[in-house]
Formats: structure tokens, sequence, C-alpha cells
């Protein structure tokens, strides 16, 4: 009989590692893609933590709830995964809540939520408490923040930092705790790979926001820094779609340096991977390559009035997978490489806003 569960309950679970590899497809086609390229001991962690992730940005961006529904289900969702709230009682009470202003693939993310959860139970101490590490930290932080969501912008950098510290920050570090329970060679390196993790998740967070000005806008957010602007003689307040005041654009473009900077840490967290494991040199690489051509086109475009003219084409993300996968063993071609990508970008003086 015990044998008999036993074969029950893996079956089980690979219908359920079966839907997450389903489900990332429909929440996210840049992650779909990167994540297949992991060893096996880690595809299906970080896959797993991605729809965890994705989860709490779902309760987030639902626009019918409220300012303290948000915080009840972000709450309830972190006792989801420490364990002490029922999944599918969550399930069932947030996916009637769910407007079209969430996507059919993340209301069926929400409605398997037991399922993403049993594939959770899977995984070893170490994995789960690192998850559930970056689940709480980051629903605790975006509730911060989406309490004072306005058109009128964060105050400043340093609101900035902590924005992207709880919305991508805190993933690269559990990213790191992942690569590290996952390779001794690795967790030789945990120091350095931990300063600058945080630093990896805000480049591209970064890059993220700045395509997504006026998605954001659009529901009522903005997550550009108001002093950065004012400094430039420009008021957020004002901004409308095709935008080229010269205030703005001087604006943009410093945030396109300091995610820029960003960026050029996340290459030396990168490097820091043994250039053997090449699954998880690509997985970075490949996001990293996209982030930067994204930042060029957002620089070069400057008054683009949505994110999907910024978008960089079907055509230049294969040339990065491409060229990154034939390079990715290779620290001194990848320098070159990322130099020439982001040669021509704005760049911040070093005292302006030191690197991690």
């Amino acid at each position: 009989m015990s044998k008999l569960k036993t074969a029950t309950g893996e079956t089980a679970l690979q219908g359920d590692l079966a839907y997450q590899a389903e489900s990332l497809q429909g929440v996210s086609r840049t992650f779909a893609l990167t994540i297949p390229q992991l060893p096996a001991g880690l595809r299906d962690a970080v896959g797993n933590a991605y729809l965890l992730c994705r989860i709490a940005d779902t309760i987030e961006d639902e626009a019918a709830l409220s300012a303290v529904q948000k915080r009840e289900f972000s709450e309830r969702w972190v006792g989801v995964v420490e364990g002490g709230e029922d999944a599918r009682a969550f399930a069932d009470d947030l996916v009637v809540q769910l407007t079209r202003s969430t996507t059919g693939a993340e209301r069926d993310l929400i409605a398997n939520v037991p399922r993403v959860m049993r594939v959770t139970d899977s995984f070893s101490a170490p994995q789960r408490q690192a998850m559930l590490r970056c689940v709480r930290i980051m629903t605790h932080g975006m509730a911060e923040f989406q309490d004072g969501a306005s058109l009128e912008g964060l105050s400043d950098l340093w609101h900035l930092d902590r924005y992207c510290y709880f919305v991508a920050g805190v993933v690269g570090e559990m990213l790191t705790e992942l690569f590290c329970d996952y390779s001794d060679e690795i967790d030789a390196r945990r120091e350095e790979l931990f300063a600058l993790s945080a630093s990896y998740g805000q480049g591209l967070q970064m890059t993220n926001i700045l395509k997504d000005i006026w998605e954001d806008r659009s529901r009522g957010a903005c997550w550009l820094p108001r002093s950065v602007f004012l400094s430039a003689g420009f008021d957020l307040r004002s901004l409308s779609p095709g935008e080229a005041d010269p205030g703005f654009i001087e604006g943009l473009n410093r945030l396109i340096a300091i995610a820029g900077q960003h960026l050029a840490n996340a290459l030396r967290y990168i490097l820091l991977i043994p250039a053997h494991e090449t699954g998880i040199r690509r997985f970075c690489l490949w996001s990293l390559g996209m982030a930067v051509l994204t930042l060029r086109r957002t620089y070069t475009t400057p008054a683009f009035g949505s994110g999907q003219e910024v978008k960089i084409s079907r055509r230049a993300v294969k040339t990065v997978v491409v060229t990154t996968s034939a390079l990715a063993r290779f620290d001194a071609a990848l320098k070159i490489l990322f130099t020439g990508l982001g040669r021509g970008l704005p760049r911040v003086p070093e005292t302006a806003y030191p690197p991690a």
C-alpha cells in the first residue's frame, strides 16, 4: 500500500510540474524561455519560486481590490506559503474577486494555487525557506508602496531603490540562495554574489519601470522619482504620452544611466558563476541581454507613448539567445559583448551613485 501511495504521489507531482511549466508559458514568456536553461536540480525550484512571486504580483495588480483587501490577501498568501493557511480556501476566495484587469493566465494560476503549493512542498527545507523569505519581504514591501501609489511618482531615488528591492532585489537574493544550495562551488562565492544580487534585480526592474511608464500610469501609478525630474525642471504631474520636454528627457537619461550601472553589476554577478555552469549563466545572460537592448531602445526613443514602442523584436531576442549562449563560458568575450551593447548609453559619475 505504501508503494502504491508513493507511486500515486509521484504521478500527481509530475502532473503538477507539468501544470507549472504550462502556467509559466502563460504568465511570462521571458521566464518560460530562460528557466528551462537551468540544470535539472534548479529548474523546477526556480519555476515554482517565480509563480509564488507572480501570485503576489497578481494580488497587487488587481484594480478591483481595495488597499485593505490587497493587504489581507497578501497576508493570507504569506500564510499559505508558510503552511498555516489553507491553499484551496485562499484560491477560492481570491479568484472570485478578480476582474478583467487580471489576465486569463493569471486567473488560472490563482485557481490552481493548491497545485503550485504541492510542488513547493516537494522541495528541500533550505529551498522552501529561501522562497518564503522572498514572498514575505515582497508582499509586505509592495503593500507599503501600493498604499501611496499615485501619478505624482515616488519622492526620490532612495524610495525608488527601496521599491525595486521589494519587487526585484529580493528575488535576486532568493535566486542566489537557490544557486548556493545547488552548488558548493557557487556557495564558496556566496558573499560576493550576495553583494551584487539586489543590484542585479534592480537593474532588471528599473528597465521595466522605464519601459512601462505608460502602462503603470494607466493603472494610476508612477514609480519614477519626482526629485530627479524636478531637479531637471520637470513636474511628473504634467507628463503626457509622446513627452519630449528637455527636462523630462534629462531625468529619464539619468535613470537610464543608473539602470545601466546596475546592469553592469549584473554582469559582474554572472561572471562569478563558474564558467562550466552554462545553464545558470544562460538563464542570467538572456535576461541581462534583453534588458540592455530594451534600455537602449528607451534611450533612443525618449518620446515613446507605450511599452510596445521600446519592446525589443523577436529577432533581437533570438540574437541575444544565440550570441550569449555561444559566449557563455568565456568571461573576456562576455565583457567585450556587453561593453559594446552598452556603448553610447548615458553614464553616472562614479561619485554620484556608487555601485554595489
